[in-house]
């Protein structure tokens, strides 16, 4: 076996996508399953069909040519506002995408009338969260011009919470969005078919009724995937989270100190680390490091086993109160978290293996 490799669990990730699509669509809503947290994946993307998303939506072009290129034939959602340098692309590759700027708008336009295609846009809302999107305010103004163009359909608005200022979905802000699309159907006699109200960030307010109707598309890729919800700090009830297991190999086992021994400076990526003396304790070194995959995302699966950190390829454990007996070339496995699993896909020196195949 070549370490270290990811389990991925697909009929796990299938499950995670029934539960959450099932209580989606008892209140409205469809659900894009979002792969960006593995690299587009196709063998997570197929999981994530048959456990019952609507279509695949994805942050990266790359991610979404490699799941069309699996034979995927449904809908493709581009996440991240398009760059103008890869608009030829959008249309080709991408049915649907999130916009907040009518320049790019209009690029897609020319670009798919050349083409004899129509593009779907979702204009982003910024309702607070100082990410993308335009501000309720501007949404006339824009909608008035998209109107107009050729190529490209006005499919529905969005918003994106809880990713970059922590900002929460609430009722009171979902209500928002679905008053303002109220608002521009009325205004411009028009039907705006969908309101993407949110992601992982926003099931809570499903579990706990308090979702106003009206929002009918959640982007969810985190709770799928791992079955949390970092926002909340919360697992998702009814899911599974050890759908990735990440394992390596232990490369040294040895008895030192606890307090290295000299002048202190600053490690390789320029912190100065803390140590607290505690005497000699078992330690082990397994091939991974910061390199591959976020450190602070892993939580050890052997009972006793403590992180003590990490340089780029080396990961130093302490293993003296591991409820296991520890070796030399035995394998650690650890579970991730969004962040290390991100990181942990995005290694080309991790191996990914996938069960039940």
């Amino acid at each position: 076996m070549r370490y270290p490799y990811l389990i991925v669990d697909l009929n796990k990730i299938e499950k995670n996508a029934r539960y959450i699509t099932n209580l989606c669509n008892e209140n409205g809503i469809e659900v894009v399953g979002v792969t960006k947290g593995c690299c587009g994946m196709p063998e997570i993307a197929k999981a994530m069909l048959k456990g019952g998303v609507k279509f695949i939506g994805d942050s990266r072009l790359d991610n979404l040519k490699k799941i069309r290129s699996s034979g995927y034939k449904k809908e493709l959602m581009l996440l991240r506002i398009p760059m103008e340098s890869e608009l030829e692309n959008v249309v080709e590759i991408a049915d649907i995408s999130l916009n907040s700027e009518i320049n790019t708008i209009r690029s897609i336009s020319e670009i798919s009338k050349k083409r004899g295609k129509i593009h779907k846009i979702i204009l982003m809302i910024d309702l607070g969260e100082l990410r993308e999107g335009i501000l309720p305010k501007d949404t006339k103004d824009y909608i008035r011009q998209i109107l107009k163009l050729d190529g490209v359909i006005l499919s529905g608005i969005g918003t994106n919470l809880a990713c970059f200022s922590g900002i929460l979905p609430t009722y009171k802000n979902m209500k928002e969005l679905i008053d303002l699309k109220n608002e521009l159907e009325d205004f411009f006699n028009i039907k705006i078919p969908v309101v993407s109200g949110g992601n992982t960030s926003a099931l809570k307010l499903i579990e706990n009724k308090e979702i106003p109707s009206g929002i009918n598309q959640f982007r969810v890729g985190e709770a799928i995937l791992t079955g949390t919800d970092v926002s909340g700090n919360r697992i998702v009830p009814v899911t599974y989270q050890d759908t990735f297991i990440l394992v390596a190999q232990i490369i040294e086992f040895k008895e030192k100190p606890s307090l290295p021994k000299g002048k202190l400076g600053r490690n390789a990526f320029g912190n100065i680390p803390e140590f607290i003396d505690i005497g000699i304790i078992k330690r082990a070194i397994l091939a991974l490091g910061k390199q591959d995959v976020d450190i602070k995302g892993l939580t050890p699966l052997v009972n006793g086993v403590e992180i003590i950190g990490a340089s780029s390829d080396h990961l130093v454990l302490d293993v003296t109160k591991s409820s296991q007996e520890i070796e030399l070339n035995q394998e650690i496995r650890f579970k991730l978290n969004y962040s290390a699993l991100l990181s942990a896909c995005t290694s080309p020196y991790i191996t990914k293996l996938f069960l039940p195949d």
